[in-house]
């Protein structure tokens, strides 16, 4: 059975491009990257280097027999730092099975040249001309050995990333997966175990920030009495109960509060900081007389999206599609009702996918908090 290495070196090359030229040592570079592509060992590159030492020239030609040497044993031994001979044919034998270089033998299978004047006219020894000819698929393994190389970093601080936010938000139920990805990073893994632990990761992280959230977050849910409570779940519209039904938010602009005795306030298109904190009481009760402007509304909402399970990136995002004031003013609201989002990140996410559209108004959320806020006041 063919393997990998012989089926790249060890067939003629079907587009017969012979001619040319390559920097030796460039292909021993790539080569180098691409080593697992070629099942080729650091001790074998090492022959191979020393091989090429013994080519006066630095551009090696692609043409068959114009790149022969023919040091003795003894010789290559020498430039190996005293490489045992079993181990140096070893490695020679490698080099011709797999292809890199080809033998050339003389009848008694000695390895010599005959001149004539300047010029070698007949060379028996080892070929180096094959690694040439196969220039391009070496420096395209060297490529892809990269890619390889940059992909799996990618992974690996993806996974150390999530490791920490579960270390963040985990508890001792989560010692042993966050032992095994500890586990994981100290070897070498494959992708297909990096992308498989970034999604358990993932999971895990989802899980415990949907359980913990209301926990941390929602402290005026807690102090609600049963009918205040659902009362409250039967007057919000516009914020959605569930995440995952993102059509519920386009037709928000169009609810109108519910008649009633008292007459709720109407939040305009640009809304005032004072209506936004009547419509938002939850974060004055985490920063007690803390928001006297918009750059306290800005700063703050930067300090609770963490909290909420809101990525720093997707915040950025949502400043950019809305605005900063309309951005600070989304995670106030949402803030309100966050024991009844699901994932709060995907919800912002989507605002500012709405926002870019046009579609997107902080009116109808803040307008229903205050309704909310006006009904509680008439039940109690």
């Amino acid at each position: 059975m063919e393997q990998a290495s012989q089926i790249a070196f060890g067939r003629q090359d079907l587009c017969g491009r012979l001619a040319g030229t390559h920097d030796k040592w460039d292909l021993l570079a790539a080569l180098t990257h691409a080593a697992a592509e070629f099942e080729l060992s650091h001790r074998t590159l090492g022959v191979l280097k020393a091989l090429l030492t013994f080519f006066p020239e630095r551009a090696l030609p692609a043409d068959p027999d114009s790149a022969i040497v023919f040091p003795s044993n003894r010789k290559l031994m020498e430039r190996l730092n005293g490489m045992p001979e079993s181990t140096l044919r070893r490695h020679l034998a490698a080099l011709t099975r797999i292809g890199i270089v080809s033998r050339k033998n003389s009848p008694n299978r000695k390895r010599y040249a005959r001149r004539s004047g300047d010029d070698t006219t007949l060379a028996f020894g080892f070929d180096l001309s094959p690694l040439a000819r196969h220039a391009g698929q070496i420096f395209g393994a060297a490529l892809e050995a990269k890619a390889r190389t940059e992909h799996l970093a990618v992974l690996r601080d993806r996974v150390a990333v999530l490791r920490q936010e579960l270390l963040d938000v985990g508890d001792e139920m989560a010692e042993a997966l966050l032992d095994a990805a500890r586990k994981l990073l100290r070897r070498k893994p494959c992708e297909t175990e990096l992308s498989r632990m970034a999604e358990t990761l993932r999971g895990e992280i989802a899980s415990r920030t949907t359980q913990d959230a209301p926990q941390e977050t929602s402290l005026v849910a807690r102090k609600m009495s049963g009918p205040d409570s659902q009362n409250e779940r039967h007057i919000q519209n516009s914020v959605k109960k569930d995440s995952d039904s993102e059509e519920l938010q386009a037709k928000t602009p169009c609810l109108q509060p519910q008649h009633s005795d008292a007459k709720p306030v109407k939040a305009e298109n640009t809304s005032d900081l004072a209506t936004v904190l009547r419509a938002c009481p939850e974060v004055q009760s985490y920063y007690p007389g803390a928001l006297r402007s918009w750059q306290d509304a800005d700063r703050i909402a930067e300090t609770l999206s963490p909290m909420m399970g809101i990525d720093m990136p997707v915040l950025s995002d949502a400043r950019a599609a809305m605005g900063r004031k309309d951005a600070a003013t989304a995670v106030m609201c949402m803030l309100e009702k966050l024991s009844t989002i699901r994932s709060p990140g995907a919800y912002l996410r989507r605002l500012a996918q709405k926002a870019r559209a046009g579609q997107f108004s902080t009116a109808p959320m803040l307008n229903a908090l205050l309704q909310a806020g006006n009904r509680a006041e008439i039940v109690s």
